[in-house]
């Protein structure tokens, strides 16, 4: 969907920021009218309080914000979005003391809090809109919030309007608007181009798996991203209950977000050479669906015994790790809808990502917590190692015993990258289950914009 901003010469009123430690001084500087009307309201600098400035017209002069506690106690992100939706239509402008990372929150919140996903229902759109704060990078805002509708929109479409064709068609489409370029392996061929075990997880479907490989820049680091595209995944013959299959569009939320991010690069221009692989799949059942205890041979050579078909989306993966691999990029970041176990450890608002790099780990979590992309590092444990080696394979794609799910798929996947020293996996939720300042319930990008922020300290841009 577009954004936009305030018109540089449209006229705005001011939205006025205040926390709780400054609402008394806020209300002594203000007319005795406005200090009249505020204090009736209770107005206190509460977080999420909004109230409307009478104008000497009727019409609104203006408004005022609280954002509750010192930004240090604060909780939450996004908090200025809280407005958006409230205000009314016309221009505004932000008044009061933010920090350049702290302005940069509020434009990109501004915009996000517009969002609507409306293919299949019309849905209004907040009118207010923000002229840029000073100092903001208009443009990059701008970029940022398209690669996080695309990805929002990617997730949210039902999977009978988004399976892998229709994947390819968005991957395709991507590719074009940037001049990028793109090879697609589907069905029958991707054995014989080397990726058995994409295709063994998707061939029980009538709509035929694929790998989606898009290149784009000619000069700079190689970064490599690989998204996790199972369109929809009924658990194969390890059936889903209805409870554990309900989301399950959301499980290409991985290929929606590394193409969001994909978008947010080649928007900006950076001086990088990036590849993005995305297998496309569902994984579904029928007479030659893969059979639990087969044994799959990857396209690195190791054999993987299948102990759950529900287990799937690591197995995808694996293939195109390994081509990703074998360039050996600067850096290689995947990023996928993996374990409920990582939901159990951190909840839906936490990005669990593992690496055995600490400066990557420490560039990624440091970008996080500047563009309020919250993230959180977890260990490649090597200990635990063994429970993914099931003796009769070389790898177990689910270790019995319910524990460590989330780490024990890292170490799965971590088998196939053994060129790239700089790598880094991603275990996200891709879903917003309630609403929440610029973020309404569906869909949402985790991790990219945390990555987007580490990329000049990691690949020297």
């Amino acid at each position: 969907m577009p954004f936009s901003f305030a018109n540089p010469d449209e006229a705005t009123r001011p939205l006025h920021l205040v926390d709780a430690a400054g609402a008394e001084a806020f209300l002594a500087g203000r007319t005795e009218a406005e200090r009249a009307w505020l204090t009736a309201s209770g107005f206190a600098g509460k977080l999420g309080q909004l109230h409307l400035l009478p104008g000497a017209d009727g019409a609104p002069a203006g408004a005022v914000l609280g954002l509750g506690a010192t930004s240090g106690r604060r909780r939450g992100r996004f908090h200025v979005a809280r407005a958006v939706a409230d205000l009314p239509e016309g221009g505004w402008h932000l008044d009061g003391a933010l920090s350049p990372a702290e302005a940069e929150e509020a434009a990109l919140g501004w915009l996000l809090a517009t969002y609507r996903f409306t293919r299949y229902k019309s849905t209004e759109t907040p009118k207010a809109r923000l002229r840029v704060p000073d100092g903001v990078d208009a443009a990059r805002v701008l970029a940022i919030a398209q690669g996080e509708a695309l990805t929002r929109d990617l997730i949210n479409t039902p999977a009978a309007d988004m399976g892998p064709a229709e994947l390819e068609d968005a991957f395709v489409a991507l590719a074009g608007q940037f001049g990028a370029t793109t090879r697609v392996i589907r069905g029958d061929e991707l054995p014989a181009e080397g990726f058995p075990m994409i295709h063994a997880v998707g061939r029980a479907s009538a709509r035929p798996p694929r790998l989606l490989d898009l290149r784009w820049g000619a000069e700079g680091p190689a970064l490599t991203l690989v998204g996790k595209g199972v369109c929809f995944d009924t658990g194969g013959l390890d059936l889903k209950a209805a409870a554990g299959m309900g989301l399950m569009k959301k499980d290409m939320g991985g290929a929606a977000t590394v193409m969001g991010l994909a978008r947010m690069i080649m928007a900006l221009g950076l001086r990088l050479r990036l590849r993005v692989l995305v297998p496309a799949v569902e994984n579904a059942v029928s007479g030659n669906a893969m059979r639990p205890q087969d044994i799959l041979t990857s396209r690195k050579g190791l054999t993987v015994e299948i102990n759950n078909t529900d287990a799937e989306g690591r197995l995808v993966l694996a293939d195109a790790l390994t081509l990703a691999d074998e360039e050996k990029p600067d850096l290689l970041v995947s990023m996928a809808t993996l374990t409920g176990a990582a939901r159990v450890a951190v909840g839906p608002d936490l990005a669990p990502f593992y690496s055995d790099d600490d400066g990557v780990a420490g560039a990624i979590a440091a970008g996080g917590a500047a563009v309020a992309d919250p993230v959180w590092r977890m260990p490649f444990w090597d200990p635990y190692e063994t429970l993914i080696e099931p003796g009769i394979a070389d790898l177990d794609n689910a270790p019995s015993g319910g524990m460590a799910g989330s780490i024990t798929a890292a170490l799965f996947l971590r088998r196939f990258v053994t060129e790239t020293p700089r790598y880094a996996h991603f275990d996200i939720y891709g879903w917003q289950p309630k609403a929440e300042p610029a973020r309404p319930k569906g869909g949402v990008g985790q991790g990219a914009r945390a990555i987007l922020a580490a990329l000049p300290g990691l690949l020297g841009l």
